[in-house]
């Protein structure tokens, strides 16, 4: 479905989610340490530059959804598992800040490989 601007209240109204009822196995399990591919796409991406090349570890994972990538260019969905990783601020940003800091952001499986 294409999300235009007059169907927005009704859509956001009634819970709308990206979520599939697809059979697809996990590529991680929680505790699973991954890195993120340093891609750098010409199209649409959901994944920010900023985890790209970086290390996380799988803290949930959320179910099956319709890959985004595919899901803006109109392509077939590409169902797969996507997952909460939990990255620390100094991977992040380096050591000038709290090493106790951490960011969890929203993956999917083509965003990653186990490191």
């Amino acid at each position: 479905m294409l999300l235009t601007p007059d169907i927005v209240p009704a859509v956001t109204s009634t819970g709308a989610t990206a979520r599939v009822a697809a059979n697809v196995a996990p590529r991680f399990r929680v505790g699973d340490q991954i890195l993120v591919n340093n891609i750098h796409p010409t199209t649409h991406t959901r994944l920010p530059a900023y985890l790209r090349g970086k290390r996380g570890v799988i803290e949930r994972d959320h179910g099956v959804f319709a890959y985004p990538e595919h899901h803006a260019h109109h392509l077939p969905e590409k169902p797969q598992h996507c997952y909460a990783v939990r990255f620390t601020a100094r991977e992040l940003w380096g050591s000038a800040v709290n090493s106790r800091d951490t960011l969890v952001a929203d993956l999917f499986d083509d965003y990653m490989e186990l490191r």
